[in-house]
């Protein structure tokens, strides 16, 4: 039986988009509600407690929109608070044990690296994960910490300087580690990719996290019979706690072609 309910996705700001797209592109009949916690971005940088709670109070809004389904796009909840779906009605998903798997799948040396916010990189989620099922990988990490801002503001392109010399700074151990593969392990980091690849050179693979969570999202989904019948156009509601002056530039260059004009409503998190 279809399931005409919405995905609900949420990040700790608008960095969850670049799922959010993803899962619009591999699954153009879902209705999806996006909520990004704009007003307390970054996670990356807070401790886990706090983190939790602000989870906790993303998917309890989630829940008041009817979803069948929460996406924790957040790299950093799915690494050190996706505990905080034991309690939820509805099925949840991470990004972090899917993006391993792909990056499993794609590496030829076992040479694996893992760029990601602190609070990701801390958790040791990936490094975990990746040795549980490829013991005999070697993981090279890095904290990006200054990424998020960089792309929040806008400083994407192939020519900026800022974006560049900061990659080349984080990029720098997995070029003397010499790796095959590089996780992708926050939402933001995908729209850098062009910056990335140009910087570690076309053979290493990249793993976008959106692409790997939307394909386990389709599969979710078919073997629980639950995909939405198409019956009507796919509806996007778009919600956040904040909105900034980079707020509509940033959502341009994240959702990329997905970009559609529509009204993005600001809720008091704290409230729900």
């Amino acid at each position: 039986m279809a399931d005409n309910r919405a995905i609900g996705v949420f990040d700790s700001g608008l960095g969850g988009l670049t799922v959010a797209r993803e899962i619009m592109k591999l699954l153009p009949n879902e209705n999806i509600v996006y909520f990004g916690d704009t007003g307390r971005v970054p996670y990356g940088t807070k401790g886990r407690e706090t983190i939790r709670k602000y989870a906790l109070q993303d998917e309890r809004f989630l829940l008041s929109c009817n979803v069948k389904m929460i996406v924790a796009a957040c790299g950093t909840v799915s690494s050190v608070a996706s505990d905080t779906a034991e309690q939820l009605p509805v099925p949840f998903v991470e990004v972090v044990s899917h993006s391993v798997n792909a990056a499993i799948a794609a590496t030829k040396s076992g040479k694996i690296g893992v760029l990601a916010t602190n609070a990701t990189i801390s958790s040791g989620a990936h490094k975990k994960q990746i040795l549980k099922l490829m013991p005999d990988a070697q993981v090279v990490e890095a904290a990006g910490t200054l990424l998020v801002p960089i792309v929040e503001e806008g400083w994407i392109g192939e020519d900026d300087a800022v974006a560049i010399e900061t990659l080349k700074r984080y990029l720098a151990p997995m070029i003397e580690n010499n790796i095959d593969t590089l996780i992708l392990g926050c939402t933001h980091f995908p729209v850098l990719s062009s910056i990335i690849r140009n910087i570690l050179g076309d053979s290493v693979a990249l793993i976008n996290m959106g692409e790997a969570t939307a394909k386990a999202i389709e599969k979710m989904l078919e073997n629980t019979d639950c995909l939405n019948d198409g019956a009507k156009t796919a509806q996007y509601k778009f919600y956040a706690s904040d909105k900034t002056k980079s707020f509509e530039k940033t959502v341009k260059v994240l959702l990329g072609n997905y970009n559609k004009d529509f009204e993005i409503e600001q809720v008091d998190i704290e409230k729900v």
